[in-house]
């Protein structure tokens, strides 16, 4: 499933975000399985979004997809830009059932906890996205590269001590 590659390839990201400052607080509630981290379990894999409601944050993104096409096409090779937007958006937040993960699918070394960026897209509380095109030669022209940036933001006063920002 096209969503749970995309999953995978975010997880590492974020793990590594973890390990920096001004991260660090949080991966060490997670890590203590602190109650005010949200820990969600679904279809074998223990699911942790950083943008959650029980934290109240939400986010803002920032898209700029890179893709070999012609300028004025953005994307016809992968599907349209919308169809492209959705499936990013859905890869971005955790599963909300498990039928939402292959079957048979389990985590791999390294992906326990298994971090997303959000617990659901609902969380997404302004979204731009600009399309531009990518200067080299791919195998896939259907493939597309990604910079994606989060302004996470807080709703009120959080159950946890977390406070980030990305920029």
């Amino acid at each position: 499933m096209e969503k749970q590659v995309l999953r995978r390839e975010f997880h590492g990201q974020l793990k590594e975000l973890l390990t920096r400052p001004p991260m660090q607080p949080f991966k060490r509630l997670v890590d203590a399985k602190h109650q005010r981290a949200l820990i969600v379990e679904i279809g074998g894999f223990t699911f942790v979004p950083l943008i959650s409601e029980k934290l109240s944050h939400v986010a803002r993104l920032e898209i700029i997809l890179l893709s070999p096409e012609e300028p004025g096409r953005v994307v016809t090779q992968g599907g349209d830009l919308d169809n492209r937007v959705k499936t990013l958006l859905d890869a971005l937040r955790m599963p909300k059932v498990k039928e939402e993960i292959p079957p048979g699918d389990a985590p791999k070394d390294g992906e326990t906890p298994f971090y997303c960026l959000l617990e659901d897209d609902n969380l997404i509380s302004g979204i731009t996205v600009v399309g531009d095109r990518l200067l080299r030669r791919v195998a896939d022209p259907s493939h597309v590269f990604l910079v994606i940036r989060i302004s996470p933001e807080s709703t009120g006063s959080s159950l946890g001590e977390v406070r980030w920002t990305s920029g």
